[in-house]
């Protein structure tokens, strides 16, 4: 039968193999057994099939996830050169054609060179040995050996070659293994997420509207006569929980827009005293008891940011220490150097544990300790690492367990500009 023509044999008869071979395959189905890291694996069976098959180049060509024009099928995703030719592999051949035709017969395909002539460049002089490779039946690829000058791939080279395409294809298979398993952890994780997502917004939401439809229905009901005063505190109630609703809701598409990176962000250079000098006024009309403290910053720094979302951030970062340390005044600082505006907020609460100071940023997370009678959504921290994010800053947060927390924000400020930058400007 024509070389050319066989079949593919995943499988032959080891007891053709000499000793030195069958050592070598052995290691290899160890290692394939035993792999972790595919690249490295494919390194390592090159290395010993060296040792008992010669060739000069080696490439494996694998389908294209991507394209869909059959000319660009495959791809080639390893490729060494061991043999003659090293210091021109630039100018070498890979046997995209050789690929193609093992890839589109599903056979093993030999190729002597055009013409042996030996006043001829060896390294012109080229020798096809391609295999396919196959995956749960189907071929996904071919392993392509070539050497330069011959002399051509005999039966039993041809024969061993078969058994190294064998374990890569074996090797790929458990790549693929391996892959399919962690995009079906990664969709159930999602599916997870997702109902935690519809829990978690079910509840705040449910909650709200429980007091407004409460009081609502109660206020209109015709039985009863309700006097002025308690009145005004049902629609009070009503009102507080409109707004509520309305703060989360917007939360919720905060969170929303900052995930997908729909969120409109006005982020304008500025000079940082006109930018703190905004930020203090506002906090010192909003906040009557809070503390605050700010370090002369060199008038000369600049820095960019989008005063209205940083002040959001601030006014979560102020709201929360007053919900969960009630009884303490809050304090914030503000502190330029050449590098960085670092904003902390400080209260004496409660604390966070360390187990928890990882994940208080992430959406709907409730330190459980804290949250007892105090209502939260879990998205404000989410909202404020995000728009920090966005300002190319941190935030972070330092805690003592019944001393109190302090989250830091930190923004990056801009180069100083040279007195010859201010001169051409």
């Amino acid at each position: 039968m024509d070389n050319n023509q066989r079949l593919l044999q995943t499988t032959t008869d080891t007891g053709s193999l000499r000793p030195a071979e069958l050592e070598v395959v052995y290691a290899i189905s160890r290692m394939v057994a035993e792999t972790i890291d595919i690249e490295e694996s494919l390194d390592r069976i090159i290395r010993l099939a060296r040792t008992v098959l010669i060739f000069d180049n080696v490439v494996l060509y694998l389908q294209s996830e991507h394209s869909s024009d059959p000319k660009d099928t495959l791809e080639p995703t390893f490729a060494r050169a061991v043999g003659r030719g090293r210091s021109s592999v630039e100018e070498m051949v890979w046997g995209e054609k050789a690929a193609f035709e093992v890839y589109e017969s599903g056979r093993i395909f030999i190729k002597e060179a055009d013409s042996i002539n030996d006043d001829e460049d060896r390294l012109s002089q080229h020798f096809y040995l391609g295999l396919p490779m196959l995956v749960s039946g189907e071929i996904i690829g071919a392993l392509i050996f070539i050497r330069f000058g011959g002399p051509n791939f005999d039966k039993d080279q041809i024969n061993l070659a078969e058994f190294i395409a064998a374990h890569v294809s074996q090797l790929l298979s458990h790549k693929q293994l391996v892959e399919r398993i962690a995009n079906l952890e990664a969709e159930r994780r999602l599916v997870k997420l997702q109902d935690d997502f519809i829990a978690a917004v079910s509840h705040e939401l449910n909650t709200p509207l429980g007091f407004i439809k409460g009081y609502t229905t109660t206020l209109l009901r015709d039985d009863t006569k309700w006097d002025d005063k308690t009145r005004n505190e049902f629609l009070q109630i009503i009102d507080e929980e409109s707004d509520r609703l309305s703060e989360l809701i917007g939360n919720l598409l905060d969170s929303s827009r900052l995930q997908s990176g729909n969120l409109h962000m006005d982020i304008q250079e500025q000079d940082i005293r006109s930018f703190l000098g905004s930020v203090v006024n506002r906090l010192r009309s909003h906040y009557e008891k809070l503390d605050i403290t700010v370090k002369a910053p060199n008038p000369e720094e600049r820095l960019k940011a989008d005063t209205k979302r940083l002040n959001q951030v601030l006014d979560n970062l102020i709201n929360n220490a007053a919900k969960y340390a009630p009884q303490s005044k809050p304090r914030i600082q503000f502190k330029a150097n050449k590098k960085r505006l670092r904003i902390s907020i400080e209260d004496e609460g409660p604390g966070i544990s360390d187990e928890h100071l990882d994940s208080i940023f992430k959406r709907f997370y409730r330190v459980p300790e804290n949250s007892t009678g105090v209502r939260g959504s879990g998205l404000g921290l989410f909202i404020c690492e995000q728009i920090v994010q966005e300002h190319d800053g941190k935030i972070y947060a330092e805690s003592k367990l019944g001393e109190g927390t302090t989250f830091h924000v930190e923004i990056p400020l801009l180069p100083l500009k040279t007195p010859k930058e201010e001169t051409e400007s």
